[in-house]
């Protein structure tokens, strides 16, 4: 027999609230996580020989310099063009699925060019449309990765997860390019290609067999448009998530100058090889490695947002020495800080983002979160490049790490860093529709309306209730939401907000509703005068068209519905 998921509770490792342990291996000790994680590990390093072994080939083929460059952009423009879809992708679909063939599809881009580089047959544009390829599968798996975790580990190891996470990537990025120059120098770019290839086995024999339960959803798949578009609505309408983006966007556009002039300064002042320069990636790696092992500590006393600060300043201090000192092994130090300070700030950003998100908006919400962590990075490097070409070098490090102290300072300004909401699925009852409301599933914009009968002396915190309540409504599918006083009675004020259509409507009472919002409806009817509740009244769109009956003239239309829809386990923190 197979168990199911039910999309509107989080999986038991997700919802386990206990304190989390400070170690910061201690996600290692989860038999699945483990065993992702070695495996995304030898993808990760794969992935870094190929980027080496896509340029240099491209050299050896006489492709241009904008030929060059354009490998860069064929590895990343995937991912801005098709991250968001996926993520949403990743909420409609079983994720293992998903992630299953995006590594599928990397493995047979990445095998394709090696056997094409193997036989001489490769080609400037064939290397560029088998790299963009790959990136497809990378934004097709991305967002899907990250929403997964809360599922490996219990919640209160996710930040340690993020941490290892980080570390991860970071060291495969220092390994990745040295192993990459040795196969290339040995037996050419085919075997990079071949290593990235077979690096992707692992993960695939991984996901095959773990025991993920099958996805449950009792209103179906969301249709894709509709997905992405509740994926906007949802980061539109969530202040904290919207904290995150803004100070990951804020460093990395800053911080980003270091990792795209480092070549360059390595080249030039340094006066380093290519050997010089791949020290200067473990020295990377070796921080994310450090930082890895003493960011519980730190978390654990001064709190996520006061280590978030702490290191953008740390980096800034770090891109400042790596740019003004002509010194090899003061940079080297430099860049160990910087790696620790980078680690620091994605891992707790990360983990923070996947704390505050519900099962069923994680995928696409966390697209947005790597849109403004690729986006940072390619805008930055663009703009730090054009600095260097024009003021030097030594500005093109200076002016960043400016910008990152005042991008410390700014982020004080934001909604501070917390990821203290419970979004777990609320079990609460609401009053289902009534019963002889059997709509079609299109049949809409539904409008909604609450009349909230409030005890005078209360209207105050009734209000500020109610504004944080109708974020909730519009991060779970509501729009123009509004509350108004009754003109001769001032105690008495009436929610309205608009839904796009019944089955949407539906979808807030049976799967997207969270405790944190239950909680706070239930807040604002303490402020009622009655226990009973707000009235409740359902409206739709009078001259909505059936799809199954757009023969029908619109004045004329009986809008019931033959078969009834699943009513049952109605949520309090959604909208009635």
């Amino acid at each position: 027999m197979v168990d199911v998921v039910d999309v509107r509770r989080d999986p038991p490792a997700a919802v386990s609230s206990g304190g989390g342990t400070r170690s910061a291996w201690a996600p290692l000790r989860r038999r699945w996580f483990r065993a992702l994680w070695t495996a995304q590990f030898i993808a990760n390093t794969g992935t870094w020989a190929q980027t080496v072994g896509a340029q240099w080939l491209m050299g050896d083929l006489g492709g241009s310099a904008l030929q060059v460059a354009l490998v860069q952009t064929a590895a990343t423009l995937p991912v801005f063009l098709f991250v968001v879809p996926a993520g949403a992708f990743g909420d409609i679909v079983d994720r293992r699925r998903l992630l299953l063939l995006s590594q599928t599809l990397m493995l047979l881009a990445a095998a394709a060019l090696a056997v094409l580089t193997a036989a001489g047959a490769v080609t400037p544009n064939r290397l560029l449309a088998l790299t963009a390829l790959l990136a497809l599968g990378q934004a097709l798996a991305a967002p899907s990765f990250q929403a997964v975790q809360p599922e490996l580990v219990e919640r209160g190891e996710l930040p340690q997860a993020a941490l290892l996470n980080g570390a991860n990537a970071n060291v495969a990025r220092a390994v990745g390019p040295a192993v990459g120059g040795v196969l290339i120098a040995a037996s050419g770019p085919a075997a990079a290609f071949a290593l990235n290839a077979v690096s992707f086995l692992g993960v695939l024999v991984v996901l095959y067999r773990w025991p993920r339960p099958s996805t449950e959803r009792p209103l179906g798949a969301e249709p894709i448009r509709q997905a992405i578009r509740a994926g906007v609505r949802y980061v539109r309408s969530a202040p904290a998530f919207g904290s995150v983006l803004a100070r990951s966007g804020l460093f990395m556009v800053f911080a980003s100058g270091l990792w795209a002039l480092l070549p360059a300064l390595a080249r030039g002042p340094l006066g380093l090889g290519p050997d010089g320069y791949g020290g200067l990636l473990v020295a990377v790696g070796l921080g994310a490695v450090i930082g890895t092992a003493v960011l519980p500590w730190l978390r654990a006393r001064c709190g996520s947002g006061a280590v978030v600060t702490g290191a953008i300043l740390l980096y800034a201090a770090s891109v400042a020495v790596v740019g003004l000192t002509p010194s090899p092994a003061a940079v080297v130090a430099a860049l160990v800080l910087a790696g620790l300070s980078w680690i620091a700030v994605q891992s707790t950003l990360g983990a923070t983002a996947q704390l505050l998100l519900p099962t069923w908006a994680r995928a696409r919400a966390l697209a947005y979160f790597q849109l403004v962590f690729m986006g940072g990075q390619a805008v930055g490097a663009l703009a730090w490049g054009v600095v260097a070409d024009a003021f030097g070098l030594r500005a093109a490090f200076l002016i960043p790490a400016g910008g990152l102290v005042l991008a410390a300072l700014l982020g004080l300004l934001l909604v501070p860093l917390g990821a203290d909401h419970d979004v777990r699925h609320s079990e609460l009852p609401w009053p289902q529709p009534p019963p002889s409301a059997r709509w079609a599933p299109d049949a809409g914009p539904v409008l909604v309306t609450l009349e909230w009968q409030v005890r005078g002396e209360e209207v105050p915190e009734f209000l500020r209730v109610m504004r944080r309540l109708g974020q909730a409504r519009r991060r779970t599918g509501a729009a123009l939401w509004g509350v108004f006083q009754d003109a001769e009675d001032p105690e008495l004020f009436l929610e309205t907000f608009t839904v796009s259509t019944w089955h949407e409507h539906l979808r807030q009472h049976l799967e997207r509703g969270t405790v944190a919002d239950a909680e706070l409806e239930q807040r604002a009817r303490w402020h009622l005068v009655r226990s009973s509740g707000p009235v409740v009244r359902h409206f739709v769109w009078a001259y909505a068209v059936p799809a199954a009956r757009p023969d029908i003239e619109p004045d004329v239309l009986p809008h019931a519905h033959p078969e009834p829809v699943p009513t049952a386990g109605l949520a309090a923190a959604d909208p009635p």
